[in-house]
C-alpha cells in the first residue's frame, strides 16, 4: 500500500515497516551497552592511564600516552605468553573440531538407544560446572595417590611414582588442553549433528551411485552442507581457548609454576590484580581484544557478506 493517501494526497501515519524491530530491540540494546559497553571503555581508557594501588585508594589517575603498551611490548615475558597462548588455542580448538566432527559422524550411524546413551554422557560433561570438573580432575592427577600414576606405575612405568604432574608448566598445560578440549566436545557435537541431520539424503545417496567413496562424499557434499556451522563452532572455539582463564588458574593455585604456564588470561590477571598494575593489565587486555578481532575478522566478514546478499 502506498504511503500517500489516494484521494487526499496527504501521507497517512504508518510506521515505516524498519521501526517496529528498532524499536523492540533498543531495551536488550540498551543493556547491551551498559553492561559491556562501559567497562570496555573504561578498560581502553586505564589503558592510557597509570592505574595502580594509589588510584584505588582515591589518588587521581595519571594518562601517560601509550607508555603502558610500550612496557608491554618491550617485555620479553609478554612474548612467551602470547605464543604459548597462540599455540594452545591452536592445538585445542584444532583437537576439538577434529573430535567433534568425528563424534558428530558416527552418532548419525549408531542406533538409536547407543546414540542417547552418548549424548546424554556429552550433556552431562559439558554441564557440569567447571570448578567442580577441575577437582576431578586434580583428584585424577594427585601426585601421592593419583588414578592416572597408579595406572602408569601398574603399567610398568615406575618413572611416575609420585610423578608431579603440576609442577611442570609443559604437563600442567597438557593438562589444561585435556579438560578444555573434555569440555569443549560436546557442543561441537550437539551443532554438528544437528547440521548433519538437516542434509539431503538424496544428495548422499546420488554421489553414492555415481561411484563416490565414503571420504569423497564426506569432503565434497557434506562438509560443504555443514560448512557455516563449521566456521561458527570454529570461530566460538578460537574465542574461547585464546582467552581460557580458570583451567589454568585453578591448576596454577593446586601447585602448578605461573611463570612456566601462564596463558594471556592469567597473565592479564597477575598483572593487574596480582601487582596492582591495573594500567598495564588494561593495556594486555586491550591487545587480547585485537588479537580475538583479527583472529575472527574473516568470519565477520563473511556474515555481513551473507546478510548483504540476503
Amino acid at each position: 500500500m502506498s504511503a500517500v493517501s489516494a484521494t487526499t494526497g496527504r501521507r497517512t501515519g504508518r510506521r515505516p515497516q524498519w521501526l517496529t524491530p528498532l524499536l523492540l530491540g533498543l531495551p536488550a540494546l540498551a543493556v547491551v551497552l551498559l553492561s559491556q559497553g562501559y567497562p570496555l571503555v573504561r578498560q581502553l581508557v586505564m589503558s592510557f592511564q597509570e592505574f595502580g594501588l594509589r588510584q584505588q585508594f582515591g589518588q587521581p589517575p595519571e594518562f601517560v600516552g601509550l607508555d603502558n603498551y610500550a612496557a608491554v611490548f618491550s617485555d620479553s615475558v609478554f612474548w612467551v605468553v602470547l605464543a604459548r597462548s597462540i599455540v594452545f588455542c591452536a592445538v585445542c580448538a584444532a583437537l576439538t573440531m577434529l573430535l567433534g566432527v568425528a563424534f558428530a559422524v558416527m552418532m548419525t550411524r549408531l542406533v538409536p538407544a547407543v546414540r542417547v546413551v552418548l549424548q546424554s554422557a556429552m550433556l552431562l560433561a559439558w554441564a557440569i560446572p567447571v570448578l567442580s570438573s577441575l577437582t576431578v580432575w586434580q583428584w585424577l592427577f594427585n601426585t601421592r595417590n593419583g588414578l592416572v600414576n597408579w595406572v602408569l606405575v601398574h603399567a610398568g612405568l615406575d618413572q611416575f611414582d609420585r610423578y608431579a604432574w603440576l609442577l611442570q608448566g609443559t604437563t600442567l598445560l597438557v593438562i589444561a588442553g585435556v579438560i578444555v578440549v573434555w569440555m569443549s566436545v560436546p557442543l561441537v557435537v550437539f551443532m554438528v549433528y544437528a547440521s548433519l541431520t538437516q542434509l539431503d539424503p538424496e544428495v548422499l545417496e546420488a554421489a553414492e551411485l555415481d561411484g563416490a567413496s565414503g571420504w569423497q562424499r564426506f569432503r565434497y557434499v557434506t562438509v560443504p552442507g555443514v560448512a557455516p556451522v563449521l566456521m561458527l563452532v570454529g570461530l566460538l572455539q578460537i574465542i574461547w581457548d585464546i582467552r581460557v582463564f580458570t583451567q589454568i588458574s585453578v591448576l596454577q593455585d593446586a601447585g602448578g609454576v605461573a611463570e612456566e604456564s601462564n596463558l594471556l588470561g592469567t597473565y592479564v590477571y597477575q598483572i593487574g590484580l596480582g601487582q596492582g598494575n591495573y594500567g598495564m593489565g588494561s593495556a594486555v587486555a586491550m591487545v587480547m581484544l585485537v588479537i580475538t578481532l583479527a583472529l575472527t575478522a574473516g568470519y565477520v566478514r563473511s556474515l555481513v557478506r551473507q546478510g548483504a546478499t540476503a
